[in-house]
């Protein structure tokens, strides 16, 4: 018995002077951490993930044992320990993008590997082309350029974003309350030259996501760094110009500063030409200030102005009155600007714990005049509306993070704090002739909008399952001061909301993942409408589950096919333009949602995206309970090529026809456009071109069911009023590297 004792002490006290901790770095060849790396023990059977920082913690480590590390964009290493250290440095070598090399079960960011496949594959090249990097998402413009993009997405038609949150670096884009409408969202100010990575999720599933994000989310990522400079000017059709720039100001070990710039100007193929013209500045610096913690400074500024032709009627076109690019009132138009200031700081706990804190401030105009109706309800003058704010936009969001090995499973915490004010100054809607004279204010006061939120969410990871669980918590004070009133006319009101989620991921084997998630979102109301109109549901809920599964059915094939259903308490749509709320009770959407990406040669690959919705409203009877501009089907398909020193591609997009109204009486076209590009690089210059509409489709971008009277008509008409898409366009393109 002694024996035994003696032998299992002496072979414990082995464990402990050679099984010990390692923690370090992973970067790259030029000293960049590398995030989301993932690092396997072999002969442990364990694995860890780095942060932010590039950091990772491993217990029981032994001189001698192997890790393999792997990351989507870096050649797969095996690293022999040969000392025991808390200061690693393990430098990963690039590669370029290989399909048939990604393991869906060591992928740290789990389902959302079709945003990396699609990144290394195309770029993005407009400012349009940002959301629809979003696999099953479609935007349309309708107001010269200027406004912000409509966006459908799952069965909704989410406006300008009252259905999906958008961030840039952390910085929300969704704007509360907004003149024009409720998460107004305005991704111009983004350059696209500087993203680096779209990360997106589907569904209110995600604790860090609150506001808005009820049928998904969309996070970009700007650059750290840049490889080198860059000048890009492209020509087309319609008086189009776009000049660009990003330039490398500081690239040292720990300190890289890179700014950007464009400048757009554009008439558009309409008869009254768009002036059109936007200019764009970006800034930023990050520094490192150890090894484990980083800071980075961000400053942008955008402004740009318009002409619009805005919705024309199908009967004025079918009349002969104007032509598919003519207009009714060609006095539409606006002008907008937004200026950001963020700063991020990461610093590194200990060995098992990172904390983030981003602050941010945005000063923001708005000046927007429509005519929807043209002459329905003021006979003389006609219905030219103008939407105004000037808006101060802050706050601050704080996340812990804590992951550890607890032997049976790998354990990550995060909790996070946040803190949101937005303050709307002379926040207007007025009646208005021809751009110069105010005929009567409908709406007009300042909006002062706090959001208080906190959150918890826990993740077990085991061998194949993992576990997630998170609540997040959000308090909103609401306060409008209306200046119509003679006197002072103040109203205040307090709403707070719970929103906990459920996720499980499991993985089958390295090439099949199956995932279960569910959970609870919601989307704000406008304060006006909240404290004006006494609404009950400020702060509606979604509740929503997806099933799903993410394989490789080939070596080089990725498919990940999902099964949705989404129940909304209380849809309400604000109208901007009117002042007014439309509740249209609750609603339910469901479907499936099928990607798939193929490497089909070394050069040559394809990406699909299809896309089936099932929506209706619950509260009205069979054939009144249609959702207006739900679109019941889309889908995305595209063909790159990339060998040596050119490369091209072909990308189209289809959404059916679907319903403008309740009864689908009045029915919004659909439509399949199909663009092209391609590009050689020889030393230094790329020289290329790109075709919008190769086929020169006859198509709406925008399509809404509105009553309106034309000046010559008696009574009023609805029917759909449309903005028309974009004939054949192309453009050519230079860009200088240095």
């Amino acid at each position: 018995m002694k024996n035994t004792l003696l032998f299992v002490f002496i072979f414990v006290g082995s464990l402990n002077i050679h099984a010990q901790k390692i923690s370090g770095i992973i970067q790259n060849s030029s000293g960049v951490p590398i995030e989301d790396a993932y690092i396997l023990h072999f002969n442990h059977d364990h694995h860890a993930h780095t942060n932010e920082n590039g950091f990772f913690s491993l217990n029981e480590a032994e001189i001698g044992d192997t890790l393999q590390i792997i990351h989507l964009s870096y050649k797969d290493l095996f690293y022999k320990i040969s000392e025991i250290s808390d200061n690693l440095k393990i430098e990963m070598e690039e590669s370029s993008f290989e399909l048939g090399e990604i393991v869906i079960g060591e992928n740290a960011k789990k389902t959302n590997l079709i945003s990396y496949i699609d990144n290394q594959t195309t770029t993005v090249n407009s400012s349009q082309e940002i959301l629809r990097k979003v696999p099953g998402l479609f935007i349309g413009q309708h107001a010269g350029g200027g406004k912000a993009e409509q966006i459908f997405l799952r069965g909704f038609d989410i406006d300008h974003g009252t259905d999906i949150a958008l961030a840039v670096d952390g910085m929300p884009v969704n704007m509360v309350s907004h003149a024009h409408g409720q998460g107004y969202s305005d991704l111009h100010f983004l350059i696209p030259e500087t993203i680096e990575l779209i990360d997106f999720g589907k569904g209110p599933y995600y604790a860090d996501e609150g506001n808005f994000a009820t049928a998904g989310y969309v996070g970009f990522k700007t650059k750290d760094e840049i490889a080198n400079s860059q000048v890009n000017i492209e020509l087309g059709q319609f008086n189009t110009l776009r000049t660009s720039g990003i330039f490398n100001v500081l690239n040292q070990n720990n300190h890289d500063a890179y700014i950007a710039t464009q400048y757009m100007i554009s008439d558009g193929p309409f008869e009254s030409p768009q002036n059109f013209s936007r200019v764009n500045f970006f800034g930023k610096y990050t520094g490192r200030t150890s090894s484990k913690d980083k800071f980075s400074v961000i400053a942008s500024h955008f402004q740009s102005e318009w002409d619009a032709s805005g919705q024309i009627p199908v009967r004025a076109v079918e009349q002969g009155l104007i032509s598919r690019f003519g207009a009714i009132d060609d006095t539409e138009g606006g002008n907008t600007r937004r200026t950001n200031l963020q700063f991020t700081y990461s610093k590194t706990l200990d060995d098992h714990s990172y904390i983030r804190n981003h602050v941010y401030y945005s000063e923001y105009d708005f000046e927007l005049f429509s005519n929807f109706t043209f002459f329905l309800e003021d006979p003389v003058n006609g219905d030219q509306i103008r939407q105004y704010e000037d808006r101060q936009l802050f706050g601050f969001e704080s996340v812990w993070n804590h992951e550890k090995n607890l032997n049976f499973a790998n354990s990550l915490v995060r909790a996070g704090i946040g803190y949101r004010n937005d303050l709307s100054k002379d926040n207007r809607l007025s009646k208005t002739l021809n751009r110069k004279e105010t005929l009567e204010d409908i709406q007009f006061g300042d909006i002062n909008e706090k959001n208080v939120f906190s959150f918890v969410s826990g993740e077990l990871e085991f061998d194949r399952l993992s576990v997630q669980a998170a609540l997040r918590w959000d308090y909103f004070n609401f306060n409008y001061e209306s200046k119509l009133s003679t006197l002072f006319d103040r109203k205040v009101q307090d709403k707070s909301v719970f929103s906990p989620k459920l996720n499980f991921i499991y993985n089958l084997n390295r090439s099949v993942q199956l995932y279960w998630k569910s959970g609870i979102g919601f989307h704000s109301n406008d304060t006006r409408i909240v404290l004006e109109q006494q609404v009950e549901d400020a702060l509606p809920k979604v509740y929503g589950t997806d099933v799903g599964v993410a394989f490789k059915p080939f070596k080089r094939m990725f498919v990940d096919v999902a099964l949705w259903y989404l129940f909304l308490e209380q849809e309400f749509v604000y109208v901007g333009d009117a002042g007014i709320v439309e509740p249209s009770g609750k609603t339910g959407r469901a479907g499936v949602d099928l990607g798939v990406r193929y490497q089909i040669l070394d050069e040559l690959y394809f990406s699909g995206d299809f896309n089936y919705t099932y929506a209706r409203s619950l509260a009205e009877s069979d054939g009144e309970n249609l959702i207006p501009l739900a679109p019941p089907m889309t889908s995305t398909a595209g063909l790159y090529y990339k060998k040596g020193k050119f490369n091209a591609s072909y990308k189209s997009r289809f959404i059916k026809d679907r319903p403008a109204n309740e009864n689908g009486s009045i029915i919004a076209d659909g439509y399949f456009i199909s663009d092209v590009n391609a590009n050689y690089t020889f030393g230094n210059i790329n020289i290329g071109f790109a075709i919008e509409n190769l086929f020169n489709q006859e198509w709406n971008e925008a399509q809404f069911a509105t009553e309106s009277r034309l000046i010559n008509e008696v009574n009023p008409v609805e029917e759909i009023h449309f903005t028309p898409g974009t004939p054949f366009f192309a453009k050519a393109i230079l860009k200088f590297n240095f």
